[in-house]
């Protein structure tokens, strides 16, 4: 009884997570103008998705926002783990409680203080993009700080020891020996910026120029008066990010799982 109660409970949660996506992603193949009601199948969503020059600008400027944040957040936050990793250890526990400030604090008073910080103190235009990116940054960082970090703990700190003592500097020891040793973390820690850029409504609200819009704002936007054929493009679009990210994350899980058995000599 108590494997069937797990089972039970099991395909419950699962439903819950994933029933009303794939409920979404189905009408986004009909010509359904409201969930509830469809006719016949239709693929005029996507046409729409990849025809409307509005909805092409919105996802194009989305994807590269995303891209860029995160690549700024994985420098930082590896850079910081490391910093942190090898210092003492007051700095180190001061520098990982700092860290988690940004993780559990609300996106709505980090997008805030950003912009009352670059665009009414220090004067940042917002039509610069640099708000928007600096808050995306801020953002994204912390979480590839947490993703680097138990790399760094597994890895064996006397290879970089003894890189140095073979006449390696420290950047080339750096380089050639500890960013290779947390390849994997800093990999996740990419995907996982990426995905927060990609989700991220509150910072983006606060920071973006007026007429720029992320996926996220646009989404939130459209269901206030869009017409309805761009809403029920959306659903297309929703359906395309679940896709993607569920084809990311079982490719990221095989490559582990494969490097895992490598490992193991398997």
């Amino acid at each position: 009884m108590r494997k069937i109660w797990k089972s039970v409970v099991m395909i419950v949660v699962l439903l819950f997570l994933y029933l009303p996506i794939l409920v979404l992603s189905a009408y986004s193949f009909t010509d359904a103008s409201n969930i509830g009601s469809f006719r016949e199948f239709s693929i005029e969503n996507y046409v729409t998705l990849f025809t409307t020059p509005e909805l092409v600008h919105m996802i194009l400027g989305t994807i590269v926002l995303a891209l860029s944040a995160a690549v700024l957040a994985t420098i930082l936050g590896t850079l910081g783990a490391i910093g942190a990793f090898y210092s003492k250890k007051g700095m180190t526990s001061a520098i990982t409680t700092m860290n988690q400030v940004p993780v559990v604090n609300a996106d709505v008073v980090t997008g805030f203080s950003i912009c009352i910080l670059l665009v009414v103190v220090l004067g940042v235009s917002k039509d610069t993009f640099v708000p928007l990116i600096a808050g995306h940054v801020t953002l994204c960082a912390p979480f590839v700080f947490l993703s680097v970090i138990p790399k760094l703990k597994q890895m064996d700190s006397s290879i970089y020891e003894a890189a140095l003592d073979l006449g390696a500097t420290p950047a080339v020891a750096l380089v050639k020996v500890v960013i290779p040793q947390i390849l994997p973390g800093i990999v996740s820690g990419f995907a996982l910026a990426v995905t927060l850029s990609l989700d991220d409504y509150f910072v983006a609200t606060y920071t973006k120029p007026a007429t720029f819009d992320t996926i996220s704002t646009y989404v939130v936007n459209a269901t206030k008066g869009a017409q309805t054929t761009i809403k029920t493009a959306l659903w297309a679009l929703s359906a395309m990010l679940f896709l993607v990210v569920t084809l990311f994350v079982v490719i990221m899980n095989v490559r582990a799982e494969k490097r895992n058995k490598e490992r193991n000599g398997v």
